[in-house]
């Protein structure tokens, strides 16, 4: 037994007696880890380490959407908003909303705001987004519970950012139809709108009770959740790049709980991504093996790929490049003693590189969110690093 974990092993866990064993599987140091003695040079390992990280996701090749319709643009807040839409060579089309300051002259560094799951699959980048539109009840609810009743990504655009989020696979005009599936799955039959409590409660709990369907289906198919949402991210960052008013050499990405799982797969993988935020969503492979696989989505799972990087090293794929880790103390979907695990692994991973000065990991009270101090401290991280040292303050603290 590791002495790292002392005795909380031998606690009553997810799989009962099978438990010590299954961990002991992936006991020790990963074999690509860059805390493997054998590697020395960061830059000679990364491309092997992400090689197979790739390989164990294996994500859908898929070409950057040529057609992107602006569907609709208004100003609000003194935001310029467009309303946006693509289509992917699968399923409905993505929609999505893009922010930056009204007025705004260009190129902007940009931000790919990545929205979390929360059990709503009834609404993507609206739950860290807005229009003029007032939010219907429950996603009002959502920005409440969340995010400090904030829309983060509007939030973060008025500080001098074009900001893109979109809907991602299996959620809101990504998600899946009921009339598309066989009457033996189907269940009660709830389609928009989705205006009311009641309402997106009867999708969403038939979305929950999907998810082992899904990602069944895509094992089967050759590919993984976490490969389907680095594919769609990437298509989606492809998009916010090429843009005339946004410097492709300037961006981040983002987001709380699910839009951290991908902001971990995106940043990790992808050297476009300058500056990253990943709030709550970091801990240990033993972590979701022995305590806390109940809590979480289909979506987190990468067969195999334990024994040779354990989960905080897919985000260390990126080190030496400025990250930044937000945790909450009180954070129910994490044992936090494997949380400070995930920590030090981190620290060691930059440290090795030389870049301890490049990881920020910071812990807060209270339980999973994405709050005012969260933000502010976020915000001035992205500042700092896409903007540089003459950058403006917008969002504080105190709100």
């Amino acid at each position: 037994m590791s002495s790292e974990h002392g005795n909380r092993q031998m606690e009553p866990n997810m799989i009962g007696a099978y438990g010590p064993w299954a961990a002991g599987l992936i006991e020790g140091v990963p074999s690509l880890s860059f805390r493997q003695g054998k590697f020395t040079d960061v830059e000679a390992w990364r491309p092997e380490a992400r090689r197979r990280a790739l390989e164990r996701m294996a994500p859908p090749e898929l070409p950057a959407p040529e057609d992107v319709q602006v569907v609709e643009t208004c100003e609000h807040d003194g935001l310029h908003i467009e309303l946006l839409r693509w289509q992917l060579p699968y399923g409905a089309p993505t929609e999505a909303v893009l922010l930056k300051p009204a007025g705004a002259a260009g190129p902007l560094p940009g931000i790919l705001a990545l929205h979390c799951h929360g059990g709503r699959k009834t609404w993507g980048w609206r739950k860290i987004a807005r229009t003029a539109a007032e939010p219907s009840e429950p996603v009002a609810d959502h920005h409440k519970r969340y995010y400090a009743g904030r829309t983060w990504a509007n939030e973060i655009a008025k500080r001098g950012y074009v900001v893109l989020a979109h809907d991602a696979f299996d959620f809101a005009s990504r998600r899946v139809r009921q009339a598309d599936v066989p009457e033996i799955i189907r269940g009660k039959v709830s389609e928009p709108p989705y205006d009311t409590v009641e309402a997106a409660d009867t999708y969403n709990d038939w979305a929950r009770a999907h998810e082992h369907l899904m990602a069944r289906s895509l094992f089967c198919a050759g590919t993984t959740w976490p490969g389907v949402f680095l594919a769609e991210d990437r298509a989606a960052l492809d998009i916010l790049a090429r843009r005339d008013d946004v410097d492709e050499s300037r961006l981040g990405c983002g987001g709380l709980s699910g839009g951290a799982m991908r902001t971990n797969l995106l940043a990790g993988t992808d050297d476009r991504i300058q500056c990253c935020v990943s709030v709550g969503f970091m801990s240990t492979w033993r972590d979701y093996l022995l305590w806390t696989c109940f809590t979480h989505t289909w979506m987190l799972y990468i067969p195999l790929l334990p024994r040779e990087l354990d989960y905080p090293e897919v985000l260390g794929l990126r080190v030496p490049k400025p990250t930044m880790v937000l945790n909450s103390t009180e954070d129910s979907l994490f044992v936090l003693d494997e949380v400070r695990h995930s920590e030090r692994i981190l620290r060691e991973v930059f440290a090795k590189a030389g870049a301890e000065d490049n990881l920020v990991f910071t812990h807060y009270p209270g339980p999973h969110k994405f709050d005012l101090p969260m933000q502010a401290d976020a915000f001035e991280f992205f500042d700092r690093h896409l903007k540089g040292p003459d950058a403006g303050t917008g969002l504080t603290a105190g709100g």
